[in-house]
């Protein structure tokens, strides 16, 4: 039988900096490096070419699965379409973190679907407070609710001082994407 956390806490990183995925997916590896299994569901950045899809299938006992249509969400309300994706997430994410077969959770940009109408807070809340007591849950995202900070057993917010986007730098490949 494989060694698990006696106790899983919930983390968020939040805030306008970067570095909340990248911070997810550091734990997210040094779990796997001590032999946990880890889920990662990524919200709203389905249809993206990220390098952290490639990077799983490499690795043991880490599963990710993202939902999005590949197009940054401005609509207010938002589209149904976006919706359904954040409500088709979210009920992998409940499948996930209450079967208990998983050690580390990672719900990637959550606060972000949650900040956009896309999620019902008091849904999210439930999963947090319901959560089986071995399974370590991040959520990451800007615009994290107060409700979740509250809940969290640790709070990080990234704060960006500097970006080289103001100066006109794209993004890289294999660096922010």
């Amino acid at each position: 039988m494989r060694e698990r956390l006696e106790k899983g806490l919930v983390q968020v990183y939040t805030g306008d900096g970067k570095g909340k995925t990248s911070a997810a997916f550091g734990l997210a590896l040094r779990a796997v490096g001590r032999g946990f299994k880890v889920y990662v569901i990524q919200f709203i950045k389905g249809g993206f070419d990220y390098g952290e899809l490639y990077s799983v299938k490499q690795l043991p006992n880490i599963t990710l699965k993202a939902f999005g249509r590949g197009k940054f969400i401005t609509e207010t309300p938002p589209n149904q379409k976006d919706m359904q994706l954040a409500e088709e997430a979210f009920a992998l994410a409940e499948k996930v973190v209450e079967s208990g077969d998983y050690d580390f959770v990672v719900l990637d940009e959550i606060n972000v679907a949650l900040h956009l109408k896309l999620l019902e807070l008091s849904k999210v809340i439930d999963l947090i407070k319901n959560k089986p007591d071995h399974v370590e849950l991040v959520l990451t995202g800007r615009n994290a609710p107060r409700e979740i900070i509250e809940l969290a057993d640790l709070v990080t917010e990234m704060k960006e001082i500097k970006h080289p986007y103001t100066k006109g730098t794209k993004p890289r490949k294999g660096i922010e994407f």
